[in-house]
């Protein structure tokens, strides 16, 4: 694991905040490969898995936290491929979920040029984890996106 020092001005957030815009659980959805998802939680759950049946279900689910349980109920039938690219899938979601909500796109480019940081406890791949030992890979994700669409502003 790494350590990378949470700068004094950063964005902290939690994925799993409903009412943040820049978090995966927050109700913002969009069309991407061929359906419509609620959320990105739902896109990212449900698009690790090839059986469509399952997929459905995920994007079908209530909740997004319910999206994320029946995904790891069956994470066993997961894509062989998926922790290579699930960070290019998450990374999809979030630019497509900026794309289509003003307000989505206002709060990632408010955040200027500050590092953003998932601040969850427990999670040291998507998140800084209790000691920021964590990859802080969703926080990265949310800076790239912010930097493609700054590039595709100017262009």
């Amino acid at each position: 694991m790494s350590v990378f020092p949470i700068e004094s001005d950063a964005v902290l957030l939690s994925m799993q905040d409903t009412t943040h815009p820049l978090a995966t659980f927050s109700r913002h959805g969009f069309e991407l490969d061929d359906a419509f998802w609620p959320s990105v939680e739902h896109y990212f759950q449900g698009i690790r898995f090839e059986d469509l049946a399952l997929r459905e279900r995920i994007r079908a689910a209530e909740h997004p936290q319910a999206a994320r349980k029946l995904a790891r109920r069956y994470r066993r039938r997961a894509r062989r491929d998926w922790a290579q690219v699930q960070l290019a899938y998450m990374t999809r979601g979030v630019y497509m979920k900026a794309q289509v909500h003003e307000d989505v796109l206002a709060a990632l480019l408010a955040t200027g040029g500050r590092q953003i940081v998932e601040t969850s406890q427990y999670d040291y791949f998507w998140g800084c984890g209790r000691d920021t030992r964590g990859h802080n890979h969703y926080g990265q994700i949310l800076m790239d996106v912010r930097a493609r669409l700054r590039a595709a502003d100017d262009a």
